[in-house]
């Protein structure tokens, strides 16, 4: 049989028959999934859609369609079900062998259009917090899926280096502390942080939150902004170098948090390159030129350029964006069109790269950043087919600007493929509160809340570093309750791997819709929807592995000796639906990888993940494997473990999660 996913044969069968008897070509052949084998392990409705078409009764049609497929390669039978559903009873033994021999890593077709995934995108002002977390892990497994699906992928992590928060910084550093350049390179060197015990990023963290108060009390403070900002956006100046240099020891920090997660990056655009190569100025004449912005000469917009939106009603305060400030300077959304059009290949400039500058410390992975002045001229970023811009709900409504801009420049597939992922905030629990924040006060009111809502007017803030720690910190300790003797090192790495999985498989288990009101004990818990239940799953189905390898030695239990020697055929009838049924399961990780990526739903695969660590608890506890006295119902059964381990290890590598040895 060619090798090809029991969808794709289906689809082909029903393609074909389509062709041969109703002299119909079907562009789609929509697919379901009974809900249990003993209906068949596919159905499909097509015969409902083409009914509008051929004019005829759906169970007619199905008739003919049944009667065409004939021998199709990989389907055993097909039957008529209800109105019109054809059900296919798959080639079992010939997919189970497929399935544990198959190939799990998807190289790119050599035609495949680029897609371009921009996440992460702190702000480069303070260490990365508990909502950076949920970007960065939602944004690394969009990656994964896209690469596992055999997609070429390129990851983007926009510095905004000349924004307000950089701005606010280098007030704090100047205005604040009275420190110039040379002072603050010295005072917060590697060496001196590390002498006095402290990083800076939470230096920064602090003065930031000190900052925020200045301006709260002072109206001094909002022209000393203005004033950074414009120096920043001109460069040439000790400010403009100033707010560079915290910037960048800031994105140190930030990639080195997020690689804590597993989180990488291909290339990391700064802001400041687009201004300094012109790229804003390229496309402020694009805008010009197409009238997609005007001029106002009057009014509170007066001396401003504004984009007037379409589908807003006139004075609802959304109908028109300022691209361009009265004083000259662009506003954020206006970078941001240009860097879209930079994505997408539409401005006909191009940045120029440089190795990204890790230190402090080794460099983690190969990594560049954009340089305005001749860098490596090797490198080769952006011109995407498809652009997804990770970024939270709040921002829709820019997301809706640069859209808007791209389709008023005739860029209309462009903007069709300009995809927002948008996504929820992160909350914590009261019991994470109290357990994180011991000196935070609660009140009766917190304490009966579903979660409490990140407030820097009340000092509630948790950085991504800390909840990291927290986390692995519980996790040494139940490591170390359940391993006694388990090597120092070995313990710490496990604790660690279990802490990152609990931590990504809670960020991507809610909807993308859904706030996320992260709470530590359940994050972490052995039992229920978790990454250590997950987790434990696979180890347990190891050490069944393990313990039949060591019996039975000779590569018994590898994936070609078990495709030679498992028989579904051997299983007593009233237990083969469960068998054949946990097959079908892991075998459908990419078809959920698929779903994830089309709705934008990555909760979809973590949910089939998790129901598939509970089929396969459930066979566990029902069925013998390695006590088995049938040596052939053993084999067949030990062909089902390792089916079972060698997909869920993919499906949680797709999701970014490590399976320790132990747990």
């Amino acid at each position: 049989m060619e090798s090809k996913s029991p969808e794709q044969a289906f689809r082909d069968a029903l393609r074909n028959a389509a062709q041969k008897a109703l002299d119909i070509d079907p562009e789609n052949v929509p697919l379901t999934y009974p809900p249990n084998p003993e209906l068949g392990d596919l159905a499909s409705p097509l015969c409902f859609e083409l009914a509008r078409v051929a004019r005829r009764a759906p169970r007619q049609l199905a008739e003919q369609l049944v009667e065409a497929i004939g021998d199709a390669p990989g389907i055993e039978r097909v039957e008529i079900a209800g109105g019109g559903y054809i059900n296919a009873y798959l080639d079992r033994g010939e997919f189970l062998r497929q399935w544990l021999q198959e190939d799990r890593v998807n190289d790119p077709a050599p035609d495949s259009p680029k897609r371009i995934v921009e996440h992460t995108n702190i702000n480069p002002n303070k260490a990365a917090h508990i909502g950076h977390l949920r970007n960065a892990v939602l944004g690394d497994t969009l990656v994964r899926c896209l690469r596992y699906l055999g997609r070429p992928v390129e990851v983007q992590n926009y510095i905004d280096d000349t924004g307000v928060q950089v701005a606010d910084l280098v007030v704090g550093f100047k205005v604040l502390r009275e420190m110039s350049l040379e002072e603050v390179r010295a005072r917060y060197s590697p060496e001196e942080l590390e002498a006095r015990g402290e990083r800076f990023d939470y230096v920064a963290w602090d003065l930031y939150a000190e900052v925020t108060r200045y301006y709260q009390d002072n109206e001094e403070g909002k022209k000393q902004r203005a004033a950074t900002l414009h120096a920043m956006e001109e460069g040439g100046n000790e400010t403009a170098e100033l707010a560079a240099f915290v910037a960048h020891r800031m994105v140190q920090h930030h990639l080195r948090t997020m690689h804590r997660l597993g989180v990488r990056y291909d290339v990391l655009p700064r802001e400041s390159d687009i201004l300094r190569l012109q790229f804003w100025a390229k496309a402020f004449e694009l805008l010009k030129e197409r009238r997609s912005i005007h001029f106002v000469d009057d009014g509170k917009h007066a001396g401003c350029w504004v984009m007037r939106l379409e589908g807003v009603d006139q004075g609802s305060g959304e109908d028109e964006k300022i691209i361009v400030r009265s004083d000259g300077t662009v506003t954020y959304v206006g970078k941001d069109i240009a860097y879209q059009l930079w994505k997408f290949g539409l401005l006909g400039k191009d940045f120029h790269y440089e190795p990204f500058d890790w230190s402090p410390g080794e460099a983690l992975y190969p990594l560049h950043a954009t340089c305005s002045t001749a860098g490596d001229g090797g490198r080769e970023f952006g011109t995407g087919a498809t652009v997804y811009n990770v970024i939270d709900t709040r921002q829709s409504y820019l997301q809706r600007v640069v859209a808007q801009a791209l389709r008023s420049l005739e860029h209309n597939e462009a903007a069709d493929q300009s995809i927002h992922f948008a996504y929820e905030m992160v909350a914590l629990t009261p019991s994470t509160v109290e357990a994180m924040f011991p000196d935070f006060p609660l009140t009766d009111e917190d304490k009966g809340k579903a979660y409490l809502e990140m407030s820097g007017r009340r000092g509630l803030g948790v950085r991504a570093d800390d909840l990291i720690d927290a986390l692995i910190e519980r996790a040494s300790a139940e490591v170390t309750k359940r391993n006694a003797d388990m090597d120092a090192a070995v313990a710490d790495d496990t604790a660690r791997k279990i802490a990152v999985g609990a931590l990504r498989y809670y960020m991507l288990r809610f909807t993308k819709n859904r706030v996320v009101a992260f709470d530590l004990d359940s994050a972490l818990a052995f039992e229920g929807e978790t990454g250590p239940y997950l987790m434990y799953s696979v180890v347990r189905a190891r050490n069944i592995l393990a313990k039949l390898e060591e019996e039975q030695g000779d590569g018994s239990t590898g994936p070609a000796a078990l495709a030679g020697a498992a028989d579904l055929g051997a299983l007593e009838a009233d237990s083969l639906a469960e068998h054949w049924g946990l097959a079908l399961q892991v075998a459908r990780a990419r078809a959920a990888a698929e779903q994830a990526i089309e709705s934008l739903e990555l909760s979809t695969l973590a949910k089939h993940a998790y129901v598939l660590a509970k089929s396969f608890n459930s066979f566990y506890h029902r069925y013998s494997v390695a006590k088995e006295s049938d040596a052939t119902v053993r084999a067949t059964r030990t062909a089902l473990v390792r089916l079972y381990h060698d997909g869920m290890v993919q499906i949680l590598r797709v999701m970014g999660i490590e399976v320790p040895d132990r747990m």
